[in-house]
């Protein structure tokens, strides 16, 4: 029975979850109680726990997990800004005259809110009460409707930039270290989060293909499920243009400054939130023209700083240089001017106040769940969890393909019951160094992973949007209804798996092009 603690501490910490109990809390609960009857019946060397303080150090000191709650910040802002709304209101006016046109609108809207808020909860509350109602006017069938609403929510997790793919990056480039060294080799090479987020793009927007050709599909052949809907004037193309340009031009900006090289996911994220407070302030509708101007100076100081470089600290500069850096100096001092107005609008609206307990509240949630997650992992190595893992992926039939399809499954029945953070940060140490020894391209391993527990969020009994959308959905929705609306798309969440398996370019060929 003894030989056998690590198997029966993973199953003791599932139960535990399934009993209600706070997920930090059991983590850390049960990795103390098998640490130390480990310790009594001699199957765990207790000194082993001496090492907790360099991986609670190296979790405060990680600089790729610094972009989380910046990130976060940058999401709660744009909620609670009210900026969703005005793309699902716009978006549905636009599409809700065509069969289906409602459900596209949801799509293309969560793929839009993914790129520029990486929230899931923001963003499936925010089109539960507002395109569910719609939706259900319209008389789309309850659980079409309810299904489309959950699964665009999700979009986050899988479009850049996001908090799964952020940490799953963390997990694999420390797992390919791992793999190299336990390879023989001492000059290792590292992985980045743009990398992943480059990968994850294509991905992403097959998701929202084989989305929105279903939605067309059904409302096709039953088109009592989608009718179409006419509840206002379809929106001019000013309406339009000023619902999608201001996110799109966030989106811009974050990833295309990292995937350009320009700036790190930290340094991206500290853009996105400032400019993220910007809009806000702009769509309230104060001090736009102020506003307007800073972020006009913002974009001009970016461009012709690029192609046009100044450096002031040289001992002899031309005339034309030096006007041109006062030039850019004072479109900076605009910009500032632009922040500090967007600052202080924010601040007096209580809209900031609002998004920083936001992201204190989620960032707290992330970052002690990966913090016991790191106790629960070193217990578990402890116990010979680790050797255990390794022995059952090399005996597996058919190799290194047979070990992958183990290991995507036994992930996908996980995102049953457990959150993405606990899968990434428990259970992908053990088992992603080996399939990398197995030769898995980390990459294209990571982004397969990355679907993957993004269908964790729909999975019943325990997936998230289920219940964020069974908190904001209207009455007359049942949880039968939200149960029975996501099944097709778990059936799509799997054909995307699949197809980024058979074709591993999807996520490999941007990355490689780019870095």
């Amino acid at each position: 029975m003894t030989d056998h603690l690590d198997i029966a501490m993973f199953f003791a910490f599932v139960l535990v979850v399934l009993m209600g109990f706070p997920v930090a809390f059991s983590i850390t609960g049960i990795a103390v109680i098998f640490a130390y009857f480990g310790w009594l019946v001699g199957e765990m060397n207790i000194s082993l726990l001496g090492a907790l303080g360099q991986r609670v150090f190296g979790l405060i000191s990680n600089q790729v997990l610094i972009a989380i709650p910046v990130f976060i910040l940058m999401g709660a802002i744009l909620e609670k800004s009210k900026v969703a709304e005005t793309l699902l209101h716009t978006m549905g006016r636009l599409f809700g005259g065509v069969r289906g046109g409602l459900g596209l609108s949801v799509v293309c809207v969560g793929a839009l809110l993914a790129a520029s808020t990486g929230i899931v909860g923001a963003t499936v509350v925010a089109m539960g009460l507002i395109a569910l109602p719609a939706m259900l006017r319209a008389g789309y069938r309850t659980s079409f409707a309810s299904g489309i609403v959950c699964t665009a929510g999700t979009l986050g997790q899988i479009i850049p930039p996001s908090t799964l793919l952020i940490i799953l990056s963390d997990v694999m480039s420390n797992a390919f270290q791992q793999a190299q060294y336990l390879q023989g080799k001492f000059v290792v090479e590292a992985l980045s989060v743009g990398q992943y987020f480059a990968a994850a793009l294509i991905p992403g927007f097959v998701l929202v293909l084989l989305y929105a050709t279903y939605i067309v599909l059904r409302s096709s052949i039953f088109p009592e499920d989608a009718p179409s809907f006419f509840e206002e004037a379809r929106p001019t193309l000013h309406e339009v243009m000023t619902a999608i340009l201001p996110p799109f031009g966030l989106i811009i900006a974050v990833l295309g400054s990292i995937l350009a090289g320009v700036a790190t996911p930290t340094e991206a994220a500290s853009v996105g939130a400032i400019g993220a407070l910007i809009l806000a302030s702009f769509v309230q509708g104060v001090n736009r023209w102020i506003i307007g101007t800073g972020t006009v100076s913002l974009v001009l100081v970016f461009v012709m700083s690029g192609y046009f470089p100044v450096r002031l600290q040289r001992d002899s500069l031309e005339p034309g240089s030096v006007i041109l850096g006062l030039f850019y100096i004072g479109l900076v001092a605009a910009a500032f001017v632009a922040v500090i107005v967007a600052l202080r609008v924010s601040v007096y609206s209580g809209l900031l106040r609002e998004a920083a307990n936001s992201t204190m509240t989620m960032t707290s949630m992330i970052f002690v769940t990966i913090l016991a997650a790191s106790f629960f992992s070193l217990v578990f190595i402890g116990l010979g969890g680790e050797e255990r893992v390794m022995g059952i992926l090399e005996r597996l039939p058919g190799g290194a393909t047979g070990a992958l399809a183990f290991t995507m499954i036994f992930v996908f029945v996980l995102g049953f019951f457990l959150d993405f953070v606990e899968i990434a940060v428990i259970v992908l140490p053990l088992v992603v160094p080996q399939l990398l020894l197995m030769g898995h391209d980390p990459i294209w391993l990571g982004i397969l992973i990355a679907i993957n527990l993004q269908t964790s969020f729909l999975t019943p009994p325990f997936g998230f949007s289920l219940f964020y959308l069974r908190g904001a959905a209207p009455r007359e929705v049942a949880t039968g209804d939200i149960y029975r609306g996501v099944f097709p798309f778990i059936i799509l969440q799997i054909l995307g798996i699949v197809s980024v398996w058979m074709f591993p370019s999807l996520s490999t060929w941007l990355p490689d092009a780019m870095f």
